[in-house]
């Protein structure tokens, strides 16, 4: 039995350091510069130079991405069977606590964190404010490569009750669910696209960019996310939100937000907007609206 609390949602610096080196605890690094010409290996670089000790790298598009189907997006959700490997890998087990971190505001971490969770994994949580808070306290940073103990893939399911693809994207609109766009607000509106060959936003998504979720590179406080979802929910469950980016990373921000709230069970478009512009029939809408 684990003598240790329990970590869900996020942990701060100093808890992550007490218990640094503690049996059944992983540590993944998941930094990774998405719109940049050298982002599929910039995350992966930093982390040999240093990291948290111990803590295992993982690559947005190697570890936490599956391969490409149709209307998948950028960033495929993994098959089953290999992101089962992929936390035998790391030496994950069913009673592992493990944490998550990136540079500093979590929209990658999250995507791990997701990943996890949905795949029936309890004990995960982000590292709040990632290296860059790590960094700020002084504490250790390693460049060795963690020893990985052998580790047999356990089977897993992911609960698909909570991913959702263009068809049901739909379906959960047209019966007046939620759809949050966790993009920032010009990449919504259409006024700017850096990275999709399409600008704008599905129609009848609503804007409410992943950094609403932070303050001074945290995120806000549990209360302070409650009343803010809340406010969106206008009294549907949480279970009535389906959120989605441009690939289905930082719409994860939402969902680890949310459940930091004490509002879990919202849903996620994995193919997000760069899946849905795969089929040029889909309505596309720019503006505010």
């Amino acid at each position: 039995m684990n003598p240790h609390e329990t970590w869900t949602t996020l942990v701060s610096p100093t808890q992550l350091a007490a218990r640094l080196g503690t049996p059944g605890l992983v540590v993944l690094d998941a930094r990774f510069a998405l719109a940049t010409a050298s982002g599929a290996g910039s995350g992966e670089a930093d982390w040999r130079v240093a990291h948290v000790p111990g803590a295992h790298y993982a690559h947005l598009e190697r570890d936490l991405s599956g391969a490409h189907a149709p209307g998948a997006g950028r960033h495929p959700w993994p098959g089953e069977a290999a992101f089962a490997r992929t936390l035998a890998g790391w030496g994950i087990a069913g009673d592992s606590q493990v944490v998550v971190y990136d540079a500093a505001d979590g929209a990658f971490a999250a995507r791990a964190w997701c990943l996890l969770r949905l795949a029936g994994h309890a004990a995960v949580a982000v590292l709040d404010g990632g290296l860059a808070a790590w960094r700020a306290q002084d504490l250790p940073l390693d460049a060795a490569s963690p020893l990985v103990p052998q580790s047999v893939a356990q089977p897993l399911a992911f609960d698909r009750s909570r991913l959702f693809d263009a068809a049901r994207v739909q379906a959960h609109l047209a019966e007046g669910g939620l759809l949050l766009d966790a993009r920032a607000g010009e990449r919504y509106r259409g006024e700017v696209e850096p990275i999709d060959r399409v600008a704008g936003h599905v129609p009848g998504a609503r804007s409410r960019p992943y950094a609403a979720n932070l303050e001074d590179g945290r995120f806000k406080s549990s209360k302070r996310l409650a009343s803010e979802f809340s406010t969106l929910l206008d009294g549907r469950p949480p279970g009535d939100v389906v959120a989605m980016c441009g690939s289905g990373v930082t719409a994860c921000h939402h969902l680890l937000a949310m459940a930091h709230a004490g509002l879990d069970g919202a849903g996620l478009y994995t193919g997000s907007w760069s899946g849905w512009i795969e089929d040029p029939a889909r309505p596309v809408a720019t503006g505010s609206g």
